[in-house]
């Protein structure tokens, strides 16, 4: 029993920020990657590869709503490119959007995960929710003019995390500093 809590709390010290998800399949419009527990706090690292990318994000009761868009900010190097996202309704009408183009993006270093961001365009501010938004679906389209580059979508801003994630949470970070910060500079 001991030496389950202590791997427990071995693994949980990096989750007390989003749970990260490396996804670097497409997301279309008709086959968006769907966000479970919109609540719960999530760091999806995705890439533009030619179009916008989309997320479907449903939920049963009304629920607090967080979104927002960071880059991997690499060792002195500025901001290569920006992001933009609109949140649509579940019938693609746009009702809120965030242009990372007409904005001041801030570097930003997560003790955690130990790398340096660039935090751009959030509904919500300093990584959590200041709004509700009714039951329903609703989709986050994500988009640059050139529709190419890497970024991480955040949402949510509950930290819960099960064993699953403290399990694989590690792998998925290597993952993503090899892909992300490693091979560049």
């Amino acid at each position: 029993m001991f030496r389950l809590i202590a791997l427990t709390l071995l693994l949980a010290s990096p989750a007390l920020a989003h749970s990260p998800l490396l996804d670097l399949s497409p997301k279309t419009r008709e086959a968006p990657l769907v966000i479970d527990a919109p609540e719960h706090s999530k760091a999806i690292f995705s890439e533009l590869s030619g179009a916008p990318q989309f997320y479907q994000i449903t939920s049963d009761e009304e629920f607090d709503f967080y979104v927002g868009i960071t880059a991997a900010k690499l060792e002195s190097c500025g901001l290569k490119q920006t992001f933009s996202f609109r949140v649509l309704d579940a019938n693609f009408k746009e009702i809120d959007a965030r242009d990372g183009a007409a904005m001041e993006w801030v570097p930003w270093f997560e003790e955690y995960g130990k790398n340096w961001y660039w935090v751009g365009p959030q509904i919500g501010g300093a990584f959590a929710h200041d709004r509700t938004y009714p039951a329903g679906t609703y989709y986050v389209e994500v988009f640059n003019t050139a529709n190419a580059g890497e970024y991480v979508l955040a949402v949510g801003d509950q930290e819960r995390f099960g064993l699953g994630t403290l399990l694989t949470i590690r792998g998925t970070m290597r993952e993503v500093q090899a892909k992300f910060w490693d091979k560049k500079g």
